[in-house]
């Protein structure tokens, strides 16, 4: 059994998205927690990935009719703005 404690940053970003999901083991965390502590940039994505799973976790907003209709009439109209 390996007991390496220091980890890279794509493999603190995956046990960052296990733990969102409650799939991270206690000694994943713990290997995460020790890597934040030096990272910045993964400290970041840690704190993004924080506030997207709040985000994804509220009641959904419900929009009206005109209010779909608007949104989508603007997506489309940037999205033709971008298409070759």
């Amino acid at each position: 059994m390996s007991y390496k404690i220091i980890i890279p940053c794509n493999e603190a970003n995956h046990v960052c998205d296990k733990t969102q999901y409650k799939e991270a083991s206690l000694w994943e965390k713990i290997k995460l927690n020790i890597h934040l502590i030096y990272c910045i940039a993964c400290r970041k994505y840690t704190k993004n990935n924080s506030k997207l799973t709040k985000l994804v976790t509220k009641e959904p907003v419900v929009m009206d009719v005109k209010a779909k209709a608007s949104l989508k009439s603007a997506f489309e109209q940037e999205l033709a703005k971008h298409q070759h």
